[in-house]
């Protein structure tokens, strides 16, 4: 079945370079790609609105202002996830330098669809450590779509949250009978705190109809510092360095990426072939118990974009294939032996989507999905005797988790006022794991594991997600969206298959951060949202850039959400089920919960004035609550209150343009938690960030200072800190220490296309 499935979308994709073209008498819009062009295109950051129904990434002109801030973003953090902090309704959780998750409206992770150039990136690691968006560096992005509020069917799918599309450049072609292109780009960015140092490179070679590239980053960084003291000044590790008091242990990171990419064009057919690769042989992750050591990865894939007469077709296949290690890094105890944990997997997928072009005013757009995803994850032994040896222990071996799904949707403009977009997605989604083993025959190992292998492992789920979404803009200047959906998501693998009670054991299966140990649960069942949104926009209609806002709100009901429960004392040691002030063991369950909140978010002129330039006043205002129906308790990772100002100055300098912002961004103390976790409070805090950047043809040019006045502070989404000492066991590391945001600092960087 797999192999069939790939070998008819390959085809798909191969067949329609020969195929007949549009009929002249309903001439298709030409795309980027299709017509002759020698300029890059702008960066776009979309899905500030409910939802987007615009097939290509034109901007209009309210979006400017957002792509300035996402480029001034690049160079303070080598996080590619950090490019989405100012789209309204989203945050990020704390993990590694270079492996930020994105959270929509309380939603994050794998309840989001992630996509990077149309390719489904999984996570390969029981604390995914290697996300989708660590595969793509900063300096890479070209343009971002966010579906913060409801996603239509076509771009959702086994998810219950919003939707996140990251595109890399697309291929440029040299004008009809006009020379070959050639030209490419160099960065360099370095940060103060940490030390961290980034570069990138970039060339290519284009004819009419063939383009060729190759993209480099290179990302370092050691130890970053907290902007107080947050803990005790001690070694990591027997006979190490003593980290001092400030120093968040297990924060540094080295990583590089490449790509080689090819494309050939054909009227408006565009085929492109692309391979990318990894190479990352350090990450610390100061809110779990291991770093990660390596990670190996690459990616080749095919896409092919055409218009015919009848409307838009685009395919897409690829196969990942990741190998990937974990250990204790120099900040944590490592008795001698270390721990070490590996991890192969192989993602192969294909996508195809067509667009019906009824009319001027209607499209049907149908697709289908085919993903499969295969995991090995084991422990070598560290020894030939003792607890941990002499066999490998198997956490997960053959995991499968495959995923078939097919989609319609109908997009409507009734008038030139109203919009409507109806879609329903069929998905199933199967999983499945071989029989596991410990370290030996100890009890301690051999009991759970022969419990697990006598269980019926395989699931096959179906899904069933509806949208429903209409857009309403009485007149210019004025907007009202709303939208309801159901959705679906399938628990993952490590939800589902970790199987060990042992402390040790439990603790590595974490891939929220919160320094306690899970337990997999076969039985879980797929979550099921229900949402509700609604968003209303004002904005100058003779100039939308001198003045705008924008104001939304969001319910989702969840069913069966995948929360957590304390492991009884008849599987687990005594006091785990009572205790309020440790870490403690979890095991995966279904219950209900409900997630509301609201976001306002706008702009102002405040002045214009010859050479003092152009004075704009920016703020994003987001309240969210999340509640367990079953328990009445938080959930957890709930960003609280927050409210960020920005006044931002755009002036001409120097035959260019200088654009200044300081920032003040604020947020509530996080006081509503997640009892059965012993999650963590974190108190208040207000910090001020100063950026600016000057462009001038193609060159610009980054400076700035992020938290100017050196304030410490707790991340509220960071998690628990356990990045030093004995992490590797469950209680032997301090509880209720939260991990500790940046202290002040400086950073420069530049950028350079020619």
């Amino acid at each position: 079945m797999r192999v069939n499935v790939l070998a008819a979308a390959i085809g798909m994709v191969l067949a329609p370079a020969g195929a007949q073209q549009p009929a002249q008498d309903h001439p298709p819009v030409m795309p980027d790609w299709a017509a002759p062009a020698t300029r890059l295109p702008s960066v776009n950051v979309r899905g500030l609105r409910l939802f987007d129904t615009s097939q290509e990434a034109s901007a209009p002109g309210a979006d400017a202002p957002e792509a300035s801030r996402m480029s001034r973003r690049r160079a303070s953090s080598p996080d590619t996830s950090s490019l989405l902090k100012d789209i309204p309704g989203v945050e990020v959780y704390g993990a590694g330098g270079v492996s930020g998750l994105p959270v929509i409206h309380g939603l994050a992770d794998e309840r989001l669809r992630l996509t990077v150039d149309d390719m489904d990136l999984l996570a390969a690691c029981a604390n995914h450590m290697n996300p989708a968006l660590s595969y793509i560096d900063p300096a890479k992005v070209e343009s971002v779509r966010v579906y913060a509020g409801i996603s239509p069917v076509s771009v959702g799918g086994d998810s219950i949250g919003g939707s996140i599309q990251v595109e890399s450049a697309p291929p440029k072609f040299a004008d009809p009978g006009e020379p070959a292109l050639k030209g490419g780009n160099v960065g360099a960015h370095y940060r103060s705190n940490g030390h961290g140092v980034d570069a990138s490179l970039g060339a290519y070679y284009a004819t009419e109809s063939l383009h060729l590239d190759y993209e480099g980053t290179w990302s370092r960084a050691k130890n970053y510092r907290a902007g107080r003291v947050f803990k005790a000044a001690e070694a990591g590790r027997e006979g190490g360095r003593v980290i001092p008091a400030d120093e968040v242990g297990s924060s540094g990171f080295r990583v590089q990426n490449h790509k080689l990419g090819a494309a050939w064009r054909h009227g408006v057919h565009l085929l492109e072939a692309d391979v990318n690769w990894q190479d990352l042989p350090f990450q610390g992750f100061p809110n779990q118990r291991m770093d990660m050591t390596a990670n190996h990865a690459s990616v080749a894939g095919l896409r092919y974009r055409g218009q015919f007469g009848w409307g838009d077709l685009k395919a897409r296949v690829w196969h990942q294939r990741i190998r990937h290690s974990m250990d204790v890094g120099n900040d944590r105890y490592s008795y001698g032996t270390g721990m070490p944990m590996r991890t192969s997997a192989s993602t192969d997928g294909a996508t195809v989507q067509a667009s019906l072009m009824r009319s001027e005013h209607e499209t049907i757009r149908l697709g289908m999905e085919a993903l499969f995803y295969r995991l090995y994850d084991w422990w070598p032994p560290v020894s030939a005797s003792g607890a941990m040896g002499p066999n490998d222990f198997w956490n997960i071996d053959n995991g499968h988790r495959d995923r078939l799904g097919v989609f319609a949707e109908w997009e409507r403009h009734w008038n030139a006022q109203l919009t409507s977009v109806l879609g329903v997605r069929h998905t199933r989604v199967s999983t499945s794991t071989a029989p596991v083993q410990g370290y030996s025959s100890l009890p301690t190992w051999a009991d759970d594991a022969a419990a697990f292998n006598t269980g019926h492992h395989k699931r096959n789920d179906s899904h069933w997600d509806v949208t429903a979404m209409a857009s309403y803009e009485p007149a210019k200047g004025r907007r009202y969206e709303a939208g309801v959906a159901r959705k679906t998501r399938s628990p993952s693998l490590y939800e589902r298959y970790p199987w060990s009670t042992n402390t040790m054991a439990a603790g590595m299966n974490n891939f929220l951060g919160d320094g306690n140990g899970y337990l997999g649960n076969p039985d879980l069942k797929p979550e099921v949202a229900h949402t509700l949104s609604g968003s209303a926009s004002w904005e100058d209609a003779t100039d939308p850039q001198r003045w705008g806002i924008t104001a939304s709100a969001h319910v989702t009901r969840i069913h069966d959400y995948v929360d957590a429960g304390r492991c009884p004392a008849s599987q687990c040691r005594s006091g785990n089920t009572t205790a309020t002030s440790e870490f403690v063991l979890l095991r995966y369950a279904n219950q209900d919960a409900r997630i509301l909140g609201a976001d306002v978010w706008g702009h102002v002129r405040l002045l214009e004035k010859g050479a003092w330039g152009r004075f704009t006043l920016n703020g994003k205002l987001s309240w969210l609550h999340g509640k367990n129906l079953d328990t009445g308790s938080g959930l957890y990772n709930t960003m609280p209150a927050n409210l960020r100002l920005g006044l931002e100055n755009q002036r001409a300098v120097a035959e260019g343009q200088l654009t200044t912002t300081l920032e003040w961004e604020g947020v509530q103390a996080k006081k509503r938690l997640s009892s059965v976790r012993n999650e963590i409070r974190t108190g208040g805090y207000a910090l001020l960030n100063l950026r600016t950047r000057f462009e001038r043809g193609a060159l610009g040019i980054d400076f700035g200072i992020d938290n100017l006045l050196d304030r410490g502070y707790a991340l509220p989404l960071g998690g628990a800190y356990v990045g030093q000492g004995s992490s590797m066991m469950l209680n032997t590391v301090p509880w209720g220490v939260a991990v500790p945001g940046h202290g002040r600092s400086v950073y420069v960087g530049f950028n350079y296309k020619f």
